[in-house]
Protein backbone atom coordinates (compact mmCIF):
# COMPACT_ATOMS: atom_id res chain seq x y z
CA UNK A 1 0.00 0.00 0.00
CA UNK A 2 1.28 3.45 -0.98
CA UNK A 3 0.30 6.40 1.17
CA UNK A 4 1.17 10.07 1.47
CA UNK A 5 -0.21 13.16 3.20
CA UNK A 6 -0.04 16.75 1.97
CA UNK A 7 -1.75 20.14 2.06
CA UNK A 8 -3.63 20.96 -1.12
CA UNK A 9 -6.06 23.30 -2.83
CA UNK A 10 -9.10 21.65 -4.36
CA UNK A 11 -9.35 22.36 -8.09
CA UNK A 12 -12.30 20.27 -9.25
CA UNK A 13 -14.76 17.60 -8.14
CA UNK A 14 -17.07 15.36 -10.14
CA UNK A 15 -19.47 12.57 -9.18
CA UNK A 16 -18.23 8.99 -9.23
CA UNK A 17 -20.82 6.29 -8.76
CA UNK A 18 -23.72 6.86 -6.40
CA UNK A 19 -21.96 8.19 -3.31
CA UNK A 20 -18.35 8.98 -4.25
CA UNK A 21 -16.57 11.91 -5.85
CA UNK A 22 -13.36 12.17 -7.85
CA UNK A 23 -11.41 15.26 -6.85
CA UNK A 24 -8.37 16.93 -8.36
CA UNK A 25 -6.11 18.86 -6.04
CA UNK A 26 -2.98 20.96 -6.38
CA UNK A 27 -0.70 19.83 -3.59
CA UNK A 28 2.60 21.22 -2.39
CA UNK A 29 4.78 18.17 -2.97
CA UNK A 30 2.70 16.02 -5.32
CA UNK A 31 1.39 18.61 -7.79
CA UNK A 32 -1.94 18.05 -9.52
CA UNK A 33 -3.28 14.76 -8.25
CA UNK A 34 -6.63 12.99 -8.56
CA UNK A 35 -8.31 10.46 -6.31
CA UNK A 36 -11.67 9.17 -5.12
CA UNK A 37 -13.35 10.47 -1.99
CA UNK A 38 -15.64 7.71 -0.68
CA UNK A 39 -18.89 9.14 0.59
CA UNK A 40 -18.05 12.46 -1.03
CA UNK A 41 -21.70 13.23 -1.73
CA UNK A 42 -22.71 12.96 1.94
CA UNK A 43 -23.98 15.96 3.89
CA UNK A 44 -20.86 15.87 6.03
CA UNK A 45 -18.23 15.70 3.27
CA UNK A 46 -19.82 17.45 0.27
CA UNK A 47 -19.59 20.97 1.76
CA UNK A 48 -15.83 20.50 2.13
CA UNK A 49 -15.33 19.70 -1.54
CA UNK A 50 -15.75 23.19 -2.98
CA UNK A 51 -13.25 24.62 -5.52
CA UNK A 52 -10.51 26.56 -3.81
CA UNK A 53 -10.90 24.82 -0.45
CA UNK A 54 -7.64 24.27 1.43
CA UNK A 55 -7.46 20.67 2.59
CA UNK A 56 -5.21 18.24 4.36
CA UNK A 57 -5.35 15.18 2.10
CA UNK A 58 -4.17 11.62 2.57
CA UNK A 59 -3.88 9.54 -0.60
CA UNK A 60 -3.76 5.75 -0.62
CA UNK A 61 -3.47 3.16 -3.37
CA UNK A 62 -2.15 -0.35 -3.82
CA UNK A 63 0.01 0.78 -6.75
CA UNK A 64 1.31 4.19 -7.70
CA UNK A 65 -0.34 3.87 -11.12
CA UNK A 66 -3.81 3.48 -9.57
CA UNK A 67 -6.30 6.33 -9.19
CA UNK A 68 -6.32 5.76 -5.44
CA UNK A 69 -8.50 7.30 -2.79
CA UNK A 70 -8.37 10.48 -0.72
CA UNK A 71 -9.43 11.18 2.80
CA UNK A 72 -9.76 14.89 3.44
CA UNK A 73 -9.70 17.20 6.42
CA UNK A 74 -10.62 20.89 6.08
CA UNK A 75 -8.02 23.57 6.70
CA UNK A 76 -10.03 26.53 5.44
CA UNK A 77 -12.83 27.20 3.01
CA UNK A 78 -12.70 29.98 0.46
CA UNK A 79 -16.32 29.66 -0.63
CA UNK A 80 -17.50 32.53 1.55
CA UNK A 81 -14.95 34.89 -0.02
CA UNK A 82 -16.12 33.96 -3.53
CA UNK A 83 -19.87 33.82 -3.12
CA UNK A 84 -21.59 37.15 -3.72
CA UNK A 85 -18.45 38.74 -5.17
CA UNK A 86 -18.40 38.66 -8.96
CA UNK A 87 -14.66 39.25 -9.23
CA UNK A 88 -13.74 36.66 -6.59
CA UNK A 89 -16.00 33.99 -8.08
CA UNK A 90 -14.76 34.60 -11.62
CA UNK A 91 -11.17 34.62 -10.36
CA UNK A 92 -11.52 31.40 -8.39
CA UNK A 93 -13.04 29.62 -11.38
CA UNK A 94 -10.34 30.94 -13.73
CA UNK A 95 -7.47 29.85 -11.49
CA UNK A 96 -8.90 26.37 -10.93
CA UNK A 97 -9.81 25.94 -14.60
CA UNK A 98 -6.36 26.91 -15.84
CA UNK A 99 -4.53 24.70 -13.35
CA UNK A 100 -6.64 21.66 -14.21
CA UNK A 101 -5.88 22.27 -17.87
CA UNK A 102 -2.16 23.02 -17.84
CA UNK A 103 -0.56 21.31 -14.84
CA UNK A 104 1.03 17.95 -15.59
CA UNK A 105 -0.25 15.18 -13.35
CA UNK A 106 1.73 14.24 -10.25
CA UNK A 107 4.53 16.73 -10.86
CA UNK A 108 5.48 19.13 -8.07
CA UNK A 109 5.59 22.87 -8.83
CA UNK A 110 6.27 24.34 -5.41
CA UNK A 111 6.91 27.98 -6.42
CA UNK A 112 3.66 28.04 -8.38
CA UNK A 113 1.85 26.26 -5.55
CA UNK A 114 2.98 28.90 -3.06
CA UNK A 115 1.96 31.72 -5.38
CA UNK A 116 -1.41 30.07 -6.04
CA UNK A 117 -2.18 29.72 -2.34
CA UNK A 118 -1.20 33.34 -1.82
CA UNK A 119 -3.52 34.42 -4.64
CA UNK A 120 -6.44 32.37 -3.37
CA UNK A 121 -5.97 33.82 0.10
CA UNK A 122 -6.53 37.28 -1.42
CA UNK A 123 -9.98 36.37 -2.74
CA UNK A 124 -12.47 39.04 -1.76
CA UNK A 125 -9.86 41.81 -1.66
CA UNK A 126 -10.98 43.46 -4.87
CA UNK A 127 -8.53 46.33 -4.62
CA UNK A 128 -5.45 44.12 -4.97
CA UNK A 129 -6.74 40.91 -6.60
CA UNK A 130 -6.69 41.86 -10.31
CA UNK A 131 -3.01 42.84 -10.21
CA UNK A 132 -2.16 39.78 -8.11
CA UNK A 133 -3.89 37.62 -10.70
CA UNK A 134 -1.90 39.19 -13.54
CA UNK A 135 1.33 38.45 -11.68
CA UNK A 136 0.08 34.88 -11.13
CA UNK A 137 -0.45 34.37 -14.87
CA UNK A 138 3.06 35.66 -15.52
CA UNK A 139 4.38 33.21 -12.91
CA UNK A 140 2.36 30.39 -14.50
CA UNK A 141 3.99 31.07 -17.87
CA UNK A 142 7.41 31.22 -16.23
CA UNK A 143 6.90 27.95 -14.34
CA UNK A 144 5.71 26.16 -17.48
CA UNK A 145 8.68 27.35 -19.53
CA UNK A 146 7.07 30.21 -21.47
CA UNK A 147 8.10 33.19 -19.37
CA UNK A 148 8.05 36.66 -20.92
CA UNK A 149 11.33 38.59 -21.19
CA UNK A 150 10.43 42.27 -20.88
CA UNK A 151 13.85 43.58 -19.88
CA UNK A 152 15.05 44.97 -23.23
CA UNK A 153 14.12 45.23 -26.89
CA UNK A 154 14.62 41.94 -28.71
CA UNK A 155 15.67 43.85 -31.84
CA UNK A 156 17.78 46.77 -30.62
CA UNK A 157 18.83 45.64 -27.13
CA UNK A 158 17.69 48.88 -25.48
CA UNK A 159 15.20 49.23 -22.65
CA UNK A 160 13.53 52.43 -23.86
CA UNK A 161 10.04 52.79 -25.36
CA UNK A 162 9.21 49.14 -24.88
CA UNK A 163 5.57 49.07 -25.99
CA UNK A 164 5.23 45.70 -27.69
CA UNK A 165 5.76 42.00 -27.04
CA UNK A 166 6.79 39.68 -29.85
CA UNK A 167 4.16 36.95 -30.27
CA UNK A 168 6.88 34.56 -31.39
CA UNK A 169 9.59 35.03 -28.77
CA UNK A 170 7.72 36.54 -25.82
CA UNK A 171 10.35 39.30 -25.66
CA UNK A 172 9.77 43.03 -25.45
CA UNK A 173 10.09 45.16 -28.58
CA UNK A 174 10.57 48.92 -28.73
CA UNK A 175 8.62 51.33 -30.90
CA UNK A 176 11.61 51.74 -33.20
CA UNK A 177 12.46 48.06 -33.19
CA UNK A 178 8.98 47.00 -34.30
CA UNK A 179 9.11 49.06 -37.48
CA UNK A 180 6.81 47.73 -40.19
CA UNK A 181 5.91 44.73 -37.99
CA UNK A 182 4.18 46.87 -35.37
CA UNK A 183 0.70 45.72 -36.39
CA UNK A 184 1.70 42.11 -35.69
CA UNK A 185 2.96 42.80 -32.16
CA UNK A 186 1.12 42.33 -28.87
CA UNK A 187 0.68 45.29 -26.53
CA UNK A 188 3.06 45.78 -23.62
CA UNK A 189 1.20 48.00 -21.15
CA UNK A 190 3.49 49.34 -18.39
CA UNK A 191 1.74 47.30 -15.70
CA UNK A 192 2.86 44.09 -17.40
CA UNK A 193 6.46 45.16 -16.87
CA UNK A 194 5.82 46.24 -13.30
CA UNK A 195 5.51 49.94 -14.04
CA UNK A 196 2.80 52.57 -14.13
CA UNK A 197 -0.68 52.55 -12.62
CA UNK A 198 -2.45 49.22 -12.23
CA UNK A 199 -5.83 50.38 -13.50
CA UNK A 200 -8.47 47.83 -14.43
CA UNK A 201 -8.20 48.72 -18.12
CA UNK A 202 -4.41 48.37 -18.09
CA UNK A 203 -4.60 45.02 -16.30
CA UNK A 204 -7.22 43.75 -18.76
CA UNK A 205 -4.98 44.80 -21.65
CA UNK A 206 -2.02 43.01 -20.07
CA UNK A 207 -4.14 39.89 -19.58
CA UNK A 208 -4.82 39.93 -23.31
CA UNK A 209 -1.09 39.51 -23.85
CA UNK A 210 -0.52 36.83 -21.21
CA UNK A 211 -3.65 35.07 -22.46
CA UNK A 212 -2.18 34.90 -25.96
CA UNK A 213 0.84 32.99 -24.69
CA UNK A 214 -1.18 30.72 -22.42
CA UNK A 215 -3.48 29.78 -25.30
CA UNK A 216 -1.02 29.69 -28.20
CA UNK A 217 2.14 28.44 -26.52
CA UNK A 218 1.24 26.61 -23.32
CA UNK A 219 -2.18 25.10 -24.06
CA UNK A 220 -1.53 24.51 -27.75
CA UNK A 221 1.16 22.02 -26.83
CA UNK A 222 -1.40 20.12 -24.75
CA UNK A 223 -3.90 19.47 -27.52
CA UNK A 224 -4.76 22.86 -29.02
CA UNK A 225 -7.69 23.59 -26.69
CA UNK A 226 -9.19 27.03 -26.04
CA UNK A 227 -8.75 28.92 -22.82
CA UNK A 228 -11.24 28.00 -20.10
CA UNK A 229 -14.41 30.12 -20.47
CA UNK A 230 -14.01 31.13 -16.82
CA UNK A 231 -10.91 33.12 -17.70
CA UNK A 232 -12.76 35.14 -20.34
CA UNK A 233 -15.41 35.95 -17.74
CA UNK A 234 -12.74 37.12 -15.33
CA UNK A 235 -11.11 39.41 -17.87
CA UNK A 236 -14.53 40.84 -18.71
CA UNK A 237 -15.22 41.62 -15.05
CA UNK A 238 -11.82 43.27 -14.65
CA UNK A 239 -12.23 45.30 -17.84
CA UNK A 240 -15.58 46.61 -16.67
CA UNK A 241 -13.95 47.70 -13.45
CA UNK A 242 -16.90 46.42 -11.47
CA UNK A 243 -15.57 43.95 -8.90
CA UNK A 244 -18.80 43.91 -6.94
Amino acid sequence: MIEWQDDAALLAARPFGETSVIIEVFSETHGRHAGVVRGGTSRKVAPLLQPGAQLSVTWKARLDSHLGSFTVEPIRSRAAAAMGDRLALAGLNAVCGLLVMVLPEREAHRPLYDRTIGLLDLLGQSDVWPLAYLRWEQALLEEMGFGLDLSACAVRGVNEELIYVSPKSGRAVSRQGAGEWADRMLPLPPVLAGKGDATHSEIALALGTTGFFIENKLIKGLGDRPLPPARARLVEVIARGAPD
